[in-house]
């Protein structure tokens, strides 16, 4: 299995066919598709110049299946590695099961008009793509992804159980702008502005956006706030590990973005609800997404480094212990690799050890996955071959808030 169908051609996707690009015995044929052909054609012309691979491209709107099938068949891909937009993933899923073809995405659905977060719908295909001996594996970037592999990897390596974990997501990098979002807005400011919500004894505790707030010293970057999150691994991750008593997410923001937030939201600029403009019906956070600066256009600007990682606490031969699996990652080394970065380059090549796993058979199911039901090993092992090596340390306490 050698030929990807890449769907999504921004920052992530870039970071994702740089990475295949460097691996030509394993990808013999990439094409990349996108409702934006000029943004195909840019990577197109980069990996031509950088790798001399000739990758093909295809203008593609993903939002009917109907489109997707029809390029499916004119390519015959082995795997579809979605990079679109979450709303997106049940009209490439269903493609992908009438072309029988196997799927990989990093993000789970969203319905478009509604700011909820549940892989329900992706899992009730389960049995649809086993019938047809098709995998599809769910959640393959960094959180989700390797934040899920670490956890899984925990378990098999450092922990007989597991009763606590804590994803901890840091950005120490600065970009200079006013305002600004990492990753495309439309998404990151969805996730950003709904309610949090964290498992705790066999219950969802429910809490107003972003009002939970730690200082947590974070290696090779220092004290930052870090907010209480949802954030979608933790409902696959306490269903696959149900010894985990408490589960939770959180993620960094600085006063100023959140300061910048606030106002956008006090004036209705983060809604998703249609309002009419002139007669025409407009929804305002796609209209501060088009204000907002290309999460691509980021990577020269920005400088400092990431920490992305999980703590965990639980028992190991009848004692407790706490281990803390973290990634640093450099924004000045990722954009002089790959032009990007570090929160593009964080997902994208993860996305790629996917589909190098898939392709090998090393990761290989019928049905539909996530990424923490399969061996962690293998994609331990490319991830530090590939530019996110993971440190593992020993806590001497458990976390105490």
């Amino acid at each position: 299995m050698k030929n990807i169908f890449v769907i999504g051609a921004g920052g992530v996707s870039s970071v994702t066919v740089q990475k295949m690009s460097m691996l030509k015995n394993d990808f013999n044929e990439i094409i990349l598709a996108s409702r934006t052909i000029e943004r195909c054609r840019v990577i197109k012309e980069l990996i031509k110049k950088k790798f001399n691979f000739d990758i093909k491209i295809e203008q593609l709107n993903a939002d009917h299946t109907n489109d997707v099938v029809k390029l499916l068949k004119k390519y015959k891909p082995d795997i579809v590695l979605n990079l679109a937009l979450p709303y997106q993933d049940l009209t490439i899923m269903e493609a992908c099961l009438r072309e029988k073809v196997h799927y990989l995405d990093t993000a789970n659905y969203e319905p478009k008009n509604e700011a909820k977060f549940e892989y329900k719908w992706q899992w009730d295909l389960h049995n649809n793509f086993s019938k047809k001996g098709l995998m599809a594996l769910l959640g393959c970037g960094f959180d989700p992804g390797v934040t899920n592999v670490y956890t899984s990897y925990a378990k098999k390596h450092l922990l007989d159980e597991i009763q606590s974990l804590d994803i901890l997501d840091c950005n120490g990098g600065d970009h200079g702008q006013p305002f600004a979002t990492n990753f495309n807005p439309e998404i990151n400011i969805r996730e950003i502005t709904a309610n949090s919500r964290h498992f705790e004894n066999g219950d969802w505790k429910i809490g107003k956006p972003l009002k939970k707030k730690i200082s947590f010293n974070f290696p090779e970057i220092g004290f930052r706030n870090m907010y209480l999150m949802y954030h979608e691994e933790l409902e696959s991750l306490v269903k696959n590990f149900p010894e985990i008593k408490r589960a939770r997410f959180w993620m960094t923001f600085g006063d100023e973005y959140l300061n910048y937030l606030n106002v956008l939201k006090n004036v209705g600029m983060t809604s998703i609800k249609p309002i009419d403009y002139n007669g025409t019906k407009v929804i305002p956070l796609k209209i501060l997404k088009k204000i907002l600066p290309d999460p691509s256009s980021l990577g020269k600007l920005t400088t400092g480094k990431t920490c992305i990682g999980i703590i965990v606490t639980g028992i190991k031969n009848n004692l407790e212990k706490t281990y803390y699996i973290y990634n640093i990652c450099d924004h000045r080394k990722c954009y002089n690799e790959v032009g990007s970065q570090a929160i593009s380059y964080t997902t994208g090549v993860p996305a790629m050890i996917g589909c190098l796993l898939m392709s090998k058979k090393i990761w290989f199911r019928q049905g539909v996955w996530n990424v923490e039901q399969f061996n962690p090993d293998p994609f331990i092992q490319q991830l530090n071959i590939h530019g996110l090596p993971n440190q593992t340390v020993e806590l001497k306490n458990k976390l105490k808030f």
